[in-house]
């Protein structure tokens, strides 16, 4: 069975930092396009970063570029999103994808992310 299991998210003051982990389970997350995405509540789930291992150093939204660093252990089979100088507008819910060239797309169950100003 295919899953994505992500952990770390939490509650951190504005300013402040915190690494998401997406842990792959019946898929080898070196050989898809991994992403993370984002939804706030009331509105749309949005794009925040996303990497392939050995083809790119990581591709990010706006919003992320800068404060966001996605990066992959293929030994762990987990992809993180670290995220640093957090902002009040960060607070969502982050979710892990793993995109394959099959048209194979998996998604996480979410970790709930709360910046407090």
């Amino acid at each position: 069975q295919v899953q994505l299991v992500e952990s770390g998210g939490g509650l951190v003051h504005a300013g402040g930092s915190l690494k998401l982990s997406c842990a792959g389970a019946g898929l080898t997350l070196g050989n898809y396009r991994m992403g993370w995405y984002r939804q706030a509540p009331g509105k749309e789930r949005e794009f925040v970063g996303g990497i392939r291992w050995s083809i790119d150093s990581g591709l990010y939204s706006d919003s992320a570029k800068g404060r966001f660093t996605i990066s992959m252990d293929n030994a762990k089979n987990t992809v993180y999103l670290q995220m640093t100088n957090l902002k009040p507008e960060d607070t969502a819910v982050y979710y892990c994808t793993a995109a394959g060239s099959q048209g194979d797309d998996y998604w996480g169950q979410g970790t709930q992310v709360t910046v407090s100003s």
